[in-house]
């Protein structure tokens, strides 16, 4: 499945791996953030990279001195109407200063991928391929920007 990275479309390596499921030998894959907090340094030494899926209610303070270890981040948006994970990315990229990937995943809608963009957020996974394209094409609705943004 693709998805959009850096405003290209690329391929998902990654899986996310559900908390009563057994980690693959190998392989990229996403966990939960209770999942990480739990099993940090067993997740650190398999091969492989390990990212995070955080969900609205999460507190990211929790991941902060984990950053570095973290190959992507994931916001978990369960409704598109639920906006606290804008917060959450704007604050991984100003305060913690994370220059890896945030991946917006779950329900959000294509047009909106410009505002999550302007938050911080640079990669895109849909459940529907076809929103993929109508995202790509968001990106672009704005040639004027009023306010300060991570990009």
């Amino acid at each position: 499945m693709q998805i959009i990275k850096d405003r290209q479309l690329v391929d998902n390596t990654w899986t996310f791996i559900a908390d009563d499921s057994p980690l693959p030998e190998n392989g990229d894959i996403t966990v939960t953030l209770a999942r990480w907090l739990a099993d940090k340094e067993q997740l650190l030494k398999r091969p492989g990279k390990t990212g995070v899926r955080i969900n609205p209610s999460e507190q990211i303070e929790l991941l902060a001195g984990d950053l570095a270890k973290v190959g992507v981040i994931e916001l978990n948006f369960p409704i598109f109407g639920d906006g606290r994970l804008f917060s959450q990315a704007r604050l991984l990229r100003s305060r913690d200063g994370y220059l890896g990937e945030i991946r917006a995943v779950g329900d959000y809608l294509p047009d909106q991928v410009f505002y999550l963009a302007r938050v911080g957020v640079n990669a895109f996974e849909f459940a529907d391929p076809n929103h993929i394209q109508e995202a790509l094409a968001a990106m672009n609705n704005f040639s004027v920007r009023y306010q300060a943004s991570t990009n």
